[in-house]
């Protein structure tokens, strides 16, 4: 089909090669497949499955081209909807100079940021797919955090086939309001897990919490006192989702195991840093937290 959607400019300090070997860092992802040259993702738009993919133009200036492979052409209003999505996922209305200018000097950050330069934080900008992941994220490791988000996406996802392989869409949140505890506990979920994941989707779906609301609220932490008002979802659940989520540069993760761990390794620690070691690293990272934290973890892989 390759139908051209939309062009998007690029901003300075964007590398898609860069942003693509983070994408790639688990074979066990379910919601978007990558290669050396660019991304498919599977979107509803207009309640139909549409197949996207996005490459970068090699033209001067450099833009973001996101082509219809399999699907319906939507409407304009999709379309724009579709390209506001793509700002948020890759975060291309922000200026990276200000946190360049701080990691080209800090002894932590400043290898990353000449071998990831060009990356921008992937984010999660649907809410109810943001906090899910970060639950099932909870005191686990990756590969087994993927696997669950595979389980729970193929039993309850929408999916398109195109060209030998299967794409899927993360369910929706109305899609759980008659899913049981069991059931989400057959797919390997705790209870624990499986009760706070049917609790958000009740409330998302019942208009009782919103990206929008979060973002409304006068500060980040706001947003994360509304978030920690919710069973299950803890410190390091709602820094996550400020960070993935709400675009928050200053969220800081300190109980992040892989945080900790690449700290560890890129000092030479005899052991993990204390919450309080972490947050006096962070203090020349002022304002930018979140990148140093997202540039960190690929110490790691």
């Amino acid at each position: 089909m390759n139908d051209l959607l939309f062009e998007l400019p690029l901003p300075e300090f964007f590398d898609l090669g860069a942003c693509l070997a983070y994408m790639n860092r688990s074979p066990l992802e379910c919601l978007f497949r990558s290669d050396s040259k660019g991304v498919n993702r599977l979107f509803v738009l207009e309640g139909a499955p549409v197949l996207v993919r996005l490459t970068v133009a090699e033209d001067q200036p450099l833009r973001l081209k996101a082509t219809l492979l399999a699907g319906v052409r939507p409407g304009a209003e999709a379309i724009a909807d579709l390209a506001r999505y793509i700002v948020e996922w890759f975060d291309l209305d922000r200026d990276l100079a200000p946190f360049y200018r701080i990691a080209d000097v800090d002894p932590l950050l400043r290898p990353l940021a000449v071998s990831e330069r060009g990356l921008r934080i992937i984010g999660i900008p649907d809410l109810f797919e943001a906090l899910c992941w970060a639950i099932l994220g909870q005191q686990v490791n990756l590969a087994f955090a993927y696997r669950l988000k595979q389980r729970l996406t193929a039993e309850y996802g929408e999916s398109l086939e195109w060209e030998g392989h299967t794409y899927y869409h993360f369910p929706r949140p109305e899609v759980f309001l008659t899913v049981t505890q069991e059931e989400l506990c057959s797919l390997q979920l705790t209870r624990n897990k499986a009760r706070t994941v049917l609790e958000v989707a009740a409330l998302i779906a019942g208009g009782g919490l919103s990206r929008e609301e979060l973002l409304a609220l006068p500060t980040p932490e706001a947003a994360e006192q509304r978030l920690l008002k919710l069973r299950g979802i803890g410190p390091w659940t709602s820094q996550y989702v400020r960070m993935r989520c709400l675009r928050d540069t200053t969220a800081y993760p300190v109980g992040d195991v892989g945080l900790q761990n690449a700290v560890k390794f890129l000092t030479g620690m005899d052991r993990k840093p204390t919450p309080a070691e972490l947050l006096e690293f962070a203090v020349p990272w002022h304002g930018w937290e979140a990148y140093a934290t997202f540039y960190l973890w690929r110490a790691l892989y």
